[in-house]
């Protein structure tokens, strides 16, 4: 190396020692005494202690805020194709086992297993969605599109991971802490498995980069996120974008949207927020006539 290219590398070169550096130095010179031994002395960033107290919710929104959107960067993924559904929902090879158990059942508890598995159909037709995005390979402004993202649990979430998994892609999980036990399903790509404490957080990176919403039958936790979905764009806080609405009978059933409108608190048009869909070459040709990628 020259003269002039060790100056500019010195230059260049940052003057303060990162954090990572610090915290050898602190861990190689520590001495044992009653100062450096108590919490106190701890590096704040290294102190889980002090992390975890009540006044630093903040700081841990704001973590939780900006890891996954680093890594998602870093990632090269430009946008998202969402999808939201039951984690209860059986895959059609569990159906036939299902209902052989749930023969000697009360009436009550028979009728909900076979309503479960006759919503099976919609496990395949998330797994085929998500491999019909994920085979498409959309790459734009050198980053990929419409990745397919999950909450990253069974069922739907399970549905939607596998289908790009088995189209040779990658696909996001987003998960979350539970006091029950929650792990992510085997499909997600473990470098886009992302772990959350703060559902707020979670619900805000499922919508951060997504293109597409591709709603399931569900519970609580799907009608959380498609409702807030519909508010953010009746609202105009967020742009429109396709919301793929799939098993009209179902959600017909569970929610009246003529009788909303009708009864006037939303307008006859929101109705028009959402496309219905049965299978995922519905879901696909709505979305590329959308965006008129002429797929």
């Amino acid at each position: 190396m020259t003269e002039e290219e060790k100056r500019k590398a010195e230059l260049a070169d940052r003057k303060f020692y990162p954090a990572e550096t610090e915290a050898e130095f602190e861990k190689s010179h520590k001495t044992e005494t009653p100062q450096t031994a108590h919490p106190a002395y701890r590096l704040a960033f290294q102190d889980q202690d002090f992390l975890l107290r009540e006044e630093l919710r903040p700081v841990r929104f704001q973590l939780e805020l900006l890891k996954p959107e680093m890594l998602l960067e870093e990632a090269g993924v430009g946008s998202t194709l969402v999808m939201y559904g039951s984690a209860r929902i059986p895959p059609p090879e569990a159906a036939e086992t299902a209902l052989e158990g749930a023969k000697d059942l009360p009436d009550d508890e028979r009728k909900v297993v076979e309503s479960l598995v006759a919503k099976s159909k919609y496990y395949t037709e998330a797994y085929k969605l998500a491999k019909l995005a994920s085979e498409k390979s959309v790459i734009e402004n050198g980053k990929r599109q419409f990745v397919v993202c999950s909450g990253g649990g069974p069922s739907i979430m399970e549905a939607a991971n596998k289908g790009a998994s088995d189209a040779g892609a990658e696909s996001i999980g987003l998960n979350i802490i539970l006091p029950h036990e929650q792990a992510p399903n085997r499909y997600v790509t473990p470098y886009l498995a992302l772990n959350f404490h703060y559902f707020a957080l979670r619900k805000m990176h499922f919508l951060l980069r997504a293109k597409a919403v591709a709603v399931f039958p569900g519970g609580f936790g799907t009608f959380d996120e498609f409702f807030e979905l519909l508010t953010l764009i009746q609202t105009g806080k967020m742009k429109p974008i396709p919301i793929l609405l799939f098993g009209k009978e179902f959600w017909t059933r569970v929610v009246n949207f003529e009788a909303i409108a009708e009864e006037g608190t939303i307008s006859k048009k929101d109705l028009e927020l959402f496309h219905w869909c049965e299978t995922a070459e519905d879901a696909w040709n709505y979305l590329c006539e959308f965006y008129e990628l002429g797929c």
